[in-house]
């Protein structure tokens, strides 16, 4: 929906054009343009690749997830027991059978650490990151939209992205749309209300009215007559076709789920592992359905965005990995089932995805949260906050394939091995989506993002 102000008299004039639906996130038409400007802009030192950060909201195990620890004591080893994996020796937790035939495609690290049990949002969003979401920190390099496609370059999507009926952002414990100190314009996109997104993204008029809106590129240009000669509308004459184009733009059909070939919407849909048993969790309840209803279509969603052109996408479906077992949440065995086992099916659906569709080498998979669980499991069959050791599962970007890095000690509560951190995760990503020699001597490049790349140390062993 585009609205234009016709009468200048009482607006300012960062009002006299706006975007409806593509205002969500922050993004207005100007800043759309102004960042297509900057992403066309030779040079920009970016590998073409894209990542997916899947983030477990809640702080996922690493024993029932990836470091099962069977040869531990009861109190310690997984709760859902142990699966081989294609990889001899290796086994990962009982409820992750399918990602375990995919383990010699991955990589798993066992001596990562957030480094805090506070229900933050890290490494996602952290001062590590400098507040900014981690897609920020790329977007305000590459640009606010990919230039040849128009779409956004950093998108973050929650279950209302899918789900009319799904919950958006959850900023409890932090935004994870923030673009800290970068700007307004570094913020993610954040497309939301399923259809009603999507209709909005649409060009919802007949071809044979085009003409009106080549009318509205001649209003625009009476508008910038109209302006004062402060210099905001320079460049007005490019920047109108690019209006045009992005209006007509095939832009917004990567957000249309309808798009795509049923049977692969059906091969990634986690629908029917909503469980109705959870009248005792009454007060989380609606998140672990919204999580199961829609974790596989917003995997399959953002490797649409990817395939257009996004750089960067965020996926947050609910705050439903703190297995606590206590009025609130699950304790750890059903949550593995209905928290855990949605996720195995949709990280499943998404590399057998990739992997036919030969995209192994440009989307990074990032899976990962929070914390990690105490090597204890409570009295109650629930976890406590752990942040010396966290689960880590990275996939595709051309990363080294079939390897579990790093060790923990046998009791699964700290690193044996030198330990990896955020900063260092973060840094491993951003050398992923940017080539860094190149990047030091680009000039004008945001010193925050030199400053989060160098904090940290690539993971060695996925290159």
């Amino acid at each position: 929906m585009l609205t234009l102000v016709d009468h200048l008299a009482g607006c300012s004039r960062r009002e006299f054009l706006r975007v409806g639906a593509l205002g969500l996130g922050g993004l207005t038409l100007p800043t759309l343009l102004e960042g297509r400007a900057v992403a066309a802009r030779a040079g920009v030192p970016v590998t073409g690749k894209s990542v997916i950060f899947l983030f477990q909201h809640g702080g996922p195990s690493q024993f029932e997830t990836f470091d099962p620890k069977m040869d531990a004591p009861a109190e310690i080893r997984s709760v859902t027991g142990q699966t081989r994996t294609t990889i001899p020796g290796v086994t990962f937790g009982g409820s992750f059978s399918g990602i375990a035939q995919h383990a010699h495609r991955i990589a798993v690290v066992r001596s990562f650490q957030s480094g805090s049990s506070a229900h933050r949002i890290q490494p996602i969003v952290s001062a590590e990151t400098r507040n900014a979401n981690i897609g920020s920190l790329y977007s305000a390099v590459a640009g606010t939209t990919n230039s040849s496609r128009g779409i956004p370059t950093n998108a973050a999507i929650f279950p209302d992205a899918v789900d009319p009926e799904g919950p958006g952002e959850n900023t409890t414990f932090g935004q994870f749309s923030s673009a800290g100190s970068l700007g307004r314009g570094a913020a993610p996109f954040v497309p939301g209300s399923g259809s009603t997104m999507q209709e909005n993204l649409r060009l919802q008029i007949d071809r044979d009215r085009l003409d009106d809106r080549r009318a509205l590129l001649t209003r625009l240009d009476t508008v910038r007559r109209q302006v004062d000669a402060s210099g905001m509308l320079d460049g007005m004459d490019r920047f109108q076709e690019q209006a045009f184009q992005v209006i007509l733009g095939d832009g917004a059909d990567a957000f249309d789920l309808s798009k795509e070939d049923p049977r692969v919407i059906e091969r990634y849909d986690t629908s029917h592992l909503v469980r109705s048993q959870l009248w005792t969790y009454k007060n989380n309840r609606k998140h672990y359905n919204a999580h199961a209803k829609s974790l596989g279509k917003l995997l399959l969603l953002a490797r649409r965005l990817c395939e257009a052109g996004c750089g960067f996408v965020t996926i947050n479906t609910a705050f439903v990995w703190d297995m606590h077992s206590d009025v609130n949440n699950l304790p750890m065995d059903q949550g593995m089932d209905y928290v855990g086992r949605p996720f195995e099916h949709a990280v499943t659906a998404f590399i057998e995805d990739i992997e036919a569709r030969g995209l192994s080498d440009r989307i990074l998979l990032v899976c990962t949260g929070e914390m990690g669980r105490t090597p204890k499991i409570n009295s109650k069959g629930g976890r406590d906050h752990w942040g010396r050791l966290t689960p880590l599962m990275l996939y595709g970007g051309g990363i080294t394939r079939g390897q579990v890095i790093g060790q923990s000690t046998r009791d699964g509560g700290e690193p044996q091995t030198f330990p990896i951190n955020g900063r260092d995760l973060v840094s491993t990503i951003l050398h992923n989506l940017f080539d860094v020699g190149q990047l030091r001597v680009r000039r004008g490049v945001p010193g925050e993002v030199l400053d989060v790349i160098d904090a940290g140390t690539p993971i060695d062993g996925l290159a």
